[in-house]
């Protein structure tokens, strides 16, 4: 069983940052990629931002700048550093990791959401 708690969403007026954070735990032999994702109301889920075990990065077009991501391995944590917030940032905000519990076998888990508002 494999277990991802997000932390960090709230409320923020544009032009402010916030940092969340997404912790895997359970059963894990190694993590691959890991990244975020997020869907406003009414909207398809989209990707943010991507970043592989060796560390390369990918992101959203309408991110690039002013979020990046990063990952902690010895503590099996992605984060997502979101500077520069645009009200059309407001989504609730997924992380995505895709993780190698038994040998030969990956599957992706997807956290519970957090949500993060833009708003004056």
């Amino acid at each position: 069983q494999v277990r991802l708690v997000e932390s960090g969403g709230g409320l923020v007026q544009p032009g402010g940052s916030l940092r969340l954070s997404c912790a895997a735990s359970g059963s894990i032999l190694n993590i691959n990629d890991m990244g975020w994702y997020r869907q406003a109301p009414g909207e398809p889920r989209d990707l943010v931002a991507t970043v592989t075990s060796g560390g390369e990065t990918n992101y959203a077009d309408s991110v690039k700048g002013r979020f990046t991501i990063s990952r902690d391995n010895t503590k099996n944590t992605v984060y997502l550093q979101m500077n520069s917030l645009k009200p059309e940032d407001t989504a609730v905000y997924y992380c995505n990791v895709l993780i190698q519990n038994r040998p030969g076998i990956k599957l992706k888990y997807w956290g519970r959401g957090t949500q993060v508002t833009v708003s004056s």
